[in-house]
């Protein structure tokens, strides 16, 4: 059918192609409700995963090798009248050449992700997050957004399920990997084999609550012995936020940076927690990595390793944090603390982060301004923010309808500013001034 159809809304019929997505019938149900306003909703089902939360019509199987994608998916993509391409993870092998054809033909591209803010927002929006995000970083174009968006009520509203995100998870991948051949050519974008990850992340899971409060009664003797002290958050090292829109190409290289420029110039008699992600599998000793770097820079005896206890407790604290693009920035900025990003991030702009260099921060790192924080939060809920959760049903349909309503352009409406160059890649070239730590990179 032609995508000039007119919907019964009133617009122009859209026809939705959607890759894969958050693992849940999420975009399933989007389809639905698109398909209820007069549009028209495909799938391409990369795996078996893939197929167990579709389940509806619209969906093509594909089954051949990666050399053969760009050619099926940009085929389908003329063939089919497609006009918006819906997915999560823009990164993804797939779904960057997808990407790629999409934009080459001057379509829509949308992607989601959990939310920047937490515990009950979605992501949605143009073309990618971090370094692709349309999101502007000028503060005085956010002020400006700000000053039309209404007042945000940021009181939680949905609850989510995590018992359910483990299980449709562990089923979505493990499915995938043991019925492979239904999909032979397939190759996920994971970096370590599902079962790996499952039962290491499981394990660390059960031992935290053993580990939390010993690691909170070392945070309060900090504290309590009036001693400066910096946070890093460790973010995981399969994630995209890292591999893509970072300069670094693992999470060690970033852990020896930080710890090197603390030991030559955070003050005095300071020390730098450095926390490990609760969902961490295990496939890496970060302690001992974190161990070696702080021996290597003399710095072993102010320099923690911590893995569990409140994140919170710590930032409460802190005189500052320094992330490579973690939500956690987020958290450390709605505290007052001065922040610090290595790789690109939504938030990375003056007057919320610090833009100088990272040698600098110990020293001259500034609170967030309270205004721009104020209109970065009611910019990105009326602009890149949807209401809702993934793995809970009340929570889900609030996200569907709010999803629907914006990649319908009959109501949508979408930032078009492009986002300015994402600094910290050029700041932090991969390896840049690394050489004295080479003799780590095996830890």
């Amino acid at each position: 059918m032609s995508a000039d159809v007119v919907s019964p809304a009133g617009g122009q019929r859209q026809v939705f192609l959607f890759l894969q997505g958050p693992v849940t019938p999420f975009f399933a149900r989007i389809a639905d409700a698109l398909e209820a306003r007069g549009h028209r909703c495909l799938r391409v089902n990369l795996c078996f995963g893939d197929w167990l939360f579709w389940r509806r019509g619209g969906a093509y199987d594909f089954r051949s090798s990666r050399e053969k994608w760009p050619a099926y998916i940009a085929d389908l993509i003329d063939r089919e009248g497609v006009t918006d391409l819906v997915l999560l993870g823009e990164q993804r092998y797939y779904h960057k050449v997808a990407i790629a054809a999409a934009k080459a033909r001057g379509l829509h591209v949308t992607v989601t992700d959990f939310g920047y803010l937490r515990p009950d927002w979605i992501t949605l929006e143009r073309d990618g997050m971090s370094g692709d995000s349309c999101f502007p970083r000028d503060p005085e174009a956010i002020l400006d957004l700000a000053g039309k968006a209404p007042e945000p009520d940021l009181a939680p509203r949905y609850r989510d399920s995590f018992l359910t995100q483990i299980v449709w998870d562990m089923a979505y991948h493990l499915l995938s990997n043991w019925l492979w051949w239904l999909y032979p050519s397939y190759k996920s974008h994971q970096v370590h084999h599902p079962a790996l990850v499952y039962l290491g992340t499981g394990l660390h899971i059960l031992t935290a609550r053993r580990r939390g409060p010993r690691v909170d009664a070392a945070v309060d003797a900090i504290k309590a012995a009036g001693t400066r002290y910096y946070v890093m958050p460790l973010q995981m090292e399969n994630d995209f936020q890292l591999r893509a829109y970072s300069p670094f190409f693992d999470l060690k290289t970033p852990i020896h940076t930080v710890i090197r420029s603390f030991a030559g110039s955070a003050p005095a008699g300071s020390r730098l927690l450095i926390k490990v992600h609760p969902l961490d599998p295990g496939v890496r000793n970060w302690g001992r990595i974190v161990r070696r770097s702080a021996q290597k820079w003399g710095v072993a005896d102010r320099v923690d390793y911590l893995d569990g206890g409140d994140l919170g407790r710590m930032l409460d604290g802190c005189q500052g944090v320094v992330t490579v693009n973690s939500t956690v920035g987020m958290w450390s900025m709605r505290a007052g603390k001065p922040t610090m990003t290595l790789g690109a991030a939504v938030y990375d702009v003056a007057g919320l982060t610090f833009q100088g260099p990272l040698d600098r921060f110990w020293t001259e790192g500034e609170a967030p301004r309270p205004d721009l924080w104020e209109a970065f939060i009611k910019a990105i809920v009326a602009h890149i923010q949807i209401r809702g959760v993934y793995y809970r049903r009340e929570g889900m349909q609030a996200a569907v309808e709010a999803a629907a309503a914006r990649l319908d352009l009959a109501q949508g409406a979408w930032l078009e500013d492009r986002p300015q160059p994402a600094r910290r890649l050029q700041d932090f070239a991969p390896g840049a001034g690394l050489g004295p730590i080479e003799g780590l990179q095996g830890a």
